[in-house]
């Protein structure tokens, strides 16, 4: 039997302040998590994070390199308030935070060992940025032969003709693509 859990990827407050405004985003992806908590499907917050001085990143990220050069405590380290997770969608009690050095999900985390020793097969994505980590996860997740579904409204990306040739395009090769309220539906059955 398959057993699922929603990946929120990425929903932390300073990348949602860069691409959330006048969007009803975050109010869909709160009602995925709501949705999830009800099935007993688990809920794995996914953010990005570094050590304070980000030994982690080298000079020759081109991505992540000029994090590093921001004020101290800031770029995603600890204690920057950036790096919080949005508190729409705040972890609760039995929910899971994974913390990842890069852009995938599962790169410099330990979310393959979570999600195996929780008995998953099926990741349910969710994020910011369709472009970004949910691109990069779906296809190291489809190598790592995971089924996977993404929530295409319950992810957002600066560019929406991007986000569109993402799911409706190239996702499908690998992936179940649905919207939140399909499935919710599915939930329930």
């Amino acid at each position: 039997m398959a057993k699922s859990a929603l990946l929120v990827m990425d929903v932390q407050q300073g990348i949602v302040d860069r691409f959330d405004e006048g969007t009803d985003y975050l109010p869909r992806l709160v009602k995925a998590v709501d949705a999830a908590r009800s099935a007993g499907v688990p809920v794995i917050h996914v953010v990005v994070g570094f050590r304070a001085g980000h030994p982690e990143i080298s000079s020759r990220n081109k991505s992540f390199h000029r994090l590093a050069g921001g004020a101290a405590g800031g770029g995603f380290a600890e204690g920057d308030p950036d790096a919080r997770i949005h508190p729409s969608v705040a972890p609760r009690p039995g929910d899971i935070v994974v913390t990842k050095k890069r852009v995938s999900a599962f790169a410099g985390s330990d979310l393959d060992m979570v999600l195996r020793a929780g008995g998953v097969d099926t990741l349910v994505l969710a994020g910011i940025a369709t472009s970004g980590v949910v691109l990069s996860t779906v296809r190291q997740a489809a190598d790592l032969d995971f089924a996977l579904v993404v929530l295409a409204d319950g992810c957002l990306d600066a560019d929406p003709e991007v986000h569109r040739v993402l799911t409706e395009k190239v996702f499908t090769r690998q992936a179940d693509v649905i919207g939140v309220d399909d499935w919710i539906g599915t939930l329930r059955k």
